[in-house]
């Protein structure tokens, strides 16, 4: 019952994020049902439904017969906090609920979804530009998080220049110089998700540290840079994209420089753990050839490529339960 009834807790977050909810009631008191009809403009009845479905959720709480946000929705889902998860609801809401509709079709033609690969090239390029700001912002705010617990669990301190391989928006280059204050970094992206990567750079104020450049890594990558990062890359592509990015890669790197690759990992039985196999089913409707790799996998690429002294790190995190690290002998 649980598994067959998942989506509606999905949806009733989705609802409460597009009504702007959780951005009416920062910072309030709280309001009633017929408060809250009259501001957002609502009939009394699913107003009062939406709250009582907020509450048992965990995304309000009541008192003195008023709603309110809890820590959590205040944390994550108030526009404008520095932890907004709210780009990502809305992802999932209009782009990849749409496209797990649809996942019967995906496993039976083994194609993409979300997106026609006969009218564009990949998911990347040529979508709807409000799809793609829609998109980002989803992955800066999923990035933020888990880049907070990357740094913890890996140690970066012996390194001085990273670069963030398919860096997106440099969410994990601005965590990630905030916590290690020695550390440079470059955001290395298609020119105009470079663009994207240059603004969340400068509201952070970490222009001085951080720098972006644009350019396809299917095709060379910066030199200059002790350590790579490939944070939820490497499930977009198939085995032989992969393994030729990992070959350049260690071409790229010095001697003694190293690369972490920042996933949800598949355990190397491919029985889950649930995270990683359901994004893993994810790559399925949104790529042609991606999936959630294993340890084991990505330790035999390493290898082939050149890296030694190959270790999984395991942490846990939104996007990603572990890194898998190859060092350049």
């Amino acid at each position: 019952m649980a598994l067959s009834i998942g989506f509606w807790a999905f949806k009733t977050l989705a609802a409460a994020h597009e009504l702007d909810l959780f951005n009416h009631l920062a910072g309030r008191p709280g309001t009633t049902a017929g408060e809250l009809a009259q501001a957002l403009g609502l009939h009394p009845r699913p107003a009062e439904m939406l709250l009582t479905g907020c509450a048992a959720l965990g995304l309000l709480e009541k008192a003195d017969g008023r709603y309110r946000n809890t820590p959590l929705s205040e944390a994550y889902l108030v526009r404008g906090k520095p932890y907004y998860f709210g780009g990502f609801v809305q992802m999932a809401d209009k782009r990849l609920y749409v496209g797990w509709d649809n996942l019967a079709e995906a496993l039976r033609t083994n194609r993409p979804t979300t997106w026609d690969p006969a009218v564009q090239s990949s998911m990347f390029e040529g979508e709807d530009p409000m799809m793609l700001a829609t998109f980002w912002e989803a992955m800066h705010s999923l990035s933020t998080m888990t880049a907070r617990q990357l740094g913890e669990a890996v140690d970066l301190n012996h390194f001085r220049r990273l670069l963030d391989i398919g860096g997106g928006s440099g969410a994990y280059d601005i965590e990630l110089c905030k916590q290690y204050g020695e550390l440079r970094a470059t955001v290395f992206d298609l020119p105009h998700v470079a663009a994207i990567a240059a603004g969340k750079i400068a509201e952070a104020g970490l222009t001085d540290r951080i720098e972006t450049v644009g350019g396809s890594f299917f095709e060379q990558l910066p030199k200059d840079h002790d350590v790579h990062l490939l944070s939820m890359i490497m499930h977009d592509w198939d085995e032989a994209k992969n393994r030729a990015l990992l070959r350049r890669s260690f071409e790229a790197l010095p001697s003694g420089g190293a690369v972490v690759i920042s996933e949800l990992l598949a355990n190397d039985e491919k029985t889950g753990p649930a995270p990683a196999a359901l994004m893993s089913l994810n790559m399925l409707i949104e790529t042609e050839g991606g999936r959630n790799y294993t340890p084991a996998e990505y330790s035999a690429w390493l290898e082939e490529a050149g890296f030694r002294h190959i270790e999984t790190i395991w942490f846990d995190a939104p996007a990603a339960n572990g890194a898998v690290i190859g060092r350049k002998p």
